[in-house]
């Protein structure tokens, strides 16, 4: 549901609401296949992290009532929203463990509801990558301390995490960096990392981190063994570690939008600039290198942050992404 809010607000196009995007989620059929649900973000005007149980059984039989579940939780970690820097001030940390504290409570007061039963609490450092660079060894121990603390939370609550790859995070800002957090947390029962195939992308082109560039400088999109090449080194760092994954297409460039800094731009399914094949490269995050099915993810998702609210409004939109994700899950999905 987040496309429907991020990027938008006073400086953007005004936000979506939730029981539209819900209805349009509904509303898409593709050859008589649905979508089975939703994944929310924990933060108003869509779902308040501070909503009661009976404003989230309300919720519950809104979703249910359009024959749709919950899956993963987006946490709102950020100072705007109640949060703080993973590597902040001990006030920052704070507020950042309140935020996992709620969303996962919220978590689990679905399950208990019955309107959820799998998926993740979405984080990151919620702070930039210029931050983390004022003192990249302190800030990156930093955010490992706040994130094991955030993981003894999410077992009080039987959740996973999942810190999801953009360039715009600080100790997130490469793939190496991501793998580097994620081995000084070590808690790989409980904390993960989210691929969403559209900011993943730009982890090989090294925006904010040329050191770890994997494509070469002036790289010919149509040279396609030297992009998979490039796909297969990311994803064999970072696969061991994915336990959520978003369905996306990038033209290759960084975009933002609103409030929300640059990072990966989701393009249509469908974009002649669109770089990637999407269901081959799925592929490569969704099967081991033996080939076969990883199963470390229960759904996949797409994600279209920062679309134009004209095409989100689209009913076609949806049906494209959705024939997609049927693609998809034809070619790596299992019974």
């Amino acid at each position: 549901m987040w496309p429907g809010l991020v990027g938008k607000g006073p400086d953007s196009e005004p936000p979506i609401s939730l029981e539209q995007m819900l209805d349009l989620t509904a509303a898409a059929d593709v050859n008589g296949v649905k979508f089975d649900g939703v994944d929310l973000f924990a933060s108003a005007p869509h779902t308040d992290i501070d909503s009661t149980p009976d404003d989230l059984k309300k919720l519950a039989d809104s979703i249910a009532r359009r024959n749709l579940v919950v899956g993963s939780l987006v946490a709102p970690v950020w100072p705007p929203t109640g949060g703080g820097s993973c590597f902040g001030s001990e006030e920052e940390r704070k507020n950042y463990l309140t935020q996992v504290r709620k969303a996962c409570i919220m978590g689990r007061t679905l399950k208990e509801i019955g309107i959820r039963k799998y998926g993740i609490i979405r984080v990151d450092t919620a702070a930039s990558p210029s931050q983390w660079a004022e003192n990249p060894v302190e800030n990156t121990k930093k955010a490992a301390a706040t994130l094991t603390e955030a993981c003894n939370i999410a077992e009080e609550y039987g959740e996973r995490l999942a810190l999801e790859g953009e360039i715009c995070w600080g100790a997130m800002h490469s793939w190496r960096r991501v793998v580097e957090l994620l081995e000084a947390v070590n808690r790989p029962q409980t904390l993960g990392y989210q691929a969403d195939m559209a900011h993943s992308m730009l982890y090989t082109l090294g925006y904010n981190a040329p050191q770890d560039r994997i494509l070469p400088e002036n790289f010919d999109w149509n040279d396609k063994a030297t992009l998979m090449a490039a796909f297969k080194t990311l994803t064999d760092a970072l696969r061991p570690w994915t336990i959520d994954f978003h369905v996306a297409q990038n033209d290759g460039t960084v975009h933002g939008a609103g409030s929300h800094d640059k990072t990966g731009r989701h393009c249509p399914v469908n974009d002649p600039n669109g770089k990637m094949d999407v269901v081959e490269v799925a592929g490569l995050w969704l099967r081991g290198t033996d080939g076969q099915h990883t199963k470390a993810m229960q759904h996949i998702c797409w994600d279209g942050c920062m679309f134009p609210n004209a095409m989100m409004l689209n009913p076609q939109t949806w049906n494209d992404i959705l024939a997609t994700m049927i693609k998809v899950r034809d070619a790596h999905g299992w019974d």
